[in-house]
């Protein structure tokens, strides 16, 4: 680990970013260019503590998970953060398997979608960014694979009508499939497809059936504890070659599910319960 050249690194990347490229307001006036030590640390879910200390030459051996946070936090191209993990002492991730990466044309997207529920989702389920309204939606779920958690916590399942749980099963193993045959030589679908075999006969039953298909753009209906039953168009949006998708949900001018879905840009993230919506 190169301590002096990881800090450096870090510095000057933070430095050449405004808050308004991350989706943060400018607030009070700055005396130096750049984002702050706690909104780096705030946007790759870290103490800012810690992250001080890396700047500073002082911090403990990150983890892969942190780099890759890092690297989403201060919109690194996948060249740059390919740099940040040689100069932690990790090997970057390898072609042909998933990362955590999010490029920063599609995290400029992101932040810029201020009324429409949007996140960005690995080809298996990780939540990879989300924005204001899609914690609104469906709750802080960064980090967390929406496969995973469907089929081992049933709880999580309330945000969707119990109509229609049967066919979200269905369709997340059948996208599972879809990755392990495109990927099987990619070592974390391969092994959320074995905890889950072991962990819910619902997604062993399913998985015997060999069904695939690969997430497209549908018609969604939630059920929010908040302002009430939402029919949402799911737009798909893939990135080129990266196992990545931006997942954007709308509805229709004039419709009641339009009036619902203001109110609950107005009342953000209060009341918000467990859920699932991937």
């Amino acid at each position: 680990m190169n301590r002096a050249e990881l800090a450096d690194f870090l510095r000057r990347s933070r430095t050449r970013l405004s808050p308004a490229d991350v989706g943060l307001a400018e607030g009070q006036r700055r005396r130096t260019p750049g984002l702050r030590r706690e909104e780096v640390a705030q946007l790759a879910g870290m103490s800012t503590d810690y992250y001080t200390r890396l700047e500073q030459r002082r911090g403990s051996h990150p983890s892969r998970q942190m780099l890759t946070a890092l690297a989403r936090a201060l919109r690194l191209t996948a060249d740059e953060r390919d740099h940040l993990f040689h100069l932690a002492g990790e090997e970057p991730p390898r072609p042909g398997t998933s990362s955590g990466h999010v490029r920063p044309g599609m995290l400029m997207i992101l932040d810029r979608l201020h009324d429409l529920p949007a996140q960005v989702l690995s080809d298996w389920g990780e939540v990879l960014a989300q924005n204001a309204m899609a914690v609104a939606l469906s709750g802080d779920n960064a980090g967390v694979n929406m496969i995973r958690r469907f089929f081992l916590e049933p709880a999580s399942r309330t945000l969707l009508p119990a109509e229609s749980h049967a066919q979200h099963a269905r369709t997340h193993v059948a996208t599972l499939r879809a990755v392990t045959g495109a990927r099987p030589d990619d070592p974390g679908p391969a092994a959320l497809v074995a905890e889950l075999r072991a962990g819910s006969e619902e997604f062993a039953a399913l998985w015997q059936e060999h069904e695939v298909v690969v997430r497209r753009a549908a018609t969604k209906r939630f059920v929010h504890p908040v302002v009430g039953v939402l029919d949402l168009d799911c737009e798909v949006l893939t990135g080129d070659g990266h196992g990545q998708m931006l997942v954007v949900h709308s509805a229709r001018p004039g419709t009641e599910t339009y009036e619902r879905l203001e109110l609950l840009r107005v009342i953000g993230v209060q009341d918000l319960s467990p859920s699932d919506s991937a």
